[in-house]
């Protein structure tokens, strides 16, 4: 069974009298451990696809089923404290509060789960390490750059252990050199870590880090590179690598 099942999903939005659908019947197996990229025009429905995946918005019909949970079926609360438990989520525009230190800020989402104050000062140790940041944890937003702004974001996406991270343009607002490094960090994070990822881009450069490249075309998906992911391949490839 795939991690997540994208099953006939459409999605409809009403402006005045005129139906816009950026979704119409999606289907798409995504596999644990895979990477996965999605282009497409503005307002072709690519954040909105992320969205439902991520549980922040609701298909008109069709099922998305994420690690053997049917998540369109989720009540309002219990879909919170699934999304608390399962989802990471990075940002364009790092969404940091500017009054808390990079500690703090990656530390919030664990807020939200059953966890003692020394568990959460290692998964934020983990999470700082994994994104080369240790020497900048009490450094609030304002004293990093973009790039180490934008490493927070991804380290604040990973530090629950999350069961998919999804990226919506996370290298939108940087330069070519840090867009290549954020691009390098997150190959790594899903190479090492075995992190699932979905990642929306308008870069066909970046899209092409992931291991499946999709265009959405008038509310339909069309894969346009890669190959079909092999889960035993890749973890035989990361016990030889270990």
């Amino acid at each position: 069974m795939a991690l997540i099942e994208i099953k006939n999903v459409t999605k409809r939005f009403h402006k005045g009298d005129e139906t816009i659908t950026p979704l119409d019947g999606v289907s798409l197996n995504i596999e644990r451990g895979e990477f996965i990229s999605l282009m497409g025009a503005s307002g072709t429905g690519k954040s909105t696809l992320l969205n439902l995946i991520a549980s922040i918005d609701r298909p008109d019909s069709g099922s998305i089923v994420v690690d053997g949970v049917e998540i369109t079926r989720l009540s309002r609360t219990k879909l919170a404290n699934w999304r608390a438990a399962n989802m990471g989520y990075i940002f364009q525009t790092h969404n940091l509060v500017p009054v808390l230190t990079a500690y703090e800020n990656i530390e919030l989402p664990l807020l939200l789960l059953p966890m003692s104050r020394s568990e959460r000062r290692k998964r934020v140790q983990i999470a700082l390490e994994a994104v080369d940041l240790l020497d900048r944890a009490d450094h609030y937003p304002r004293q990093l750059s973009g790039g180490q702004e934008q490493r927070v974001g991804v380290a604040r996406a990973i530090v629950t252990h999350p069961t998919v991270v999804v990226a919506d343009e996370p290298t939108g607002d940087l330069d070519p050199d840090t867009s290549e490094q954020i691009l390098a960090l997150l190959k790594q994070l899903n190479v090492q870590l075995n992190v699932t990822l979905l990642m929306v881009t308008h870069d066909a450069d970046a899209a092409e880090v992931a291991g499946r490249q999709f265009r959405l075309d008038r509310g339909k998906l069309i894969q346009t590179g890669g190959e079909e992911f092999q889960p035993a391949v890749f973890s035989e490839a990361r016990e030889t690598a270990g």
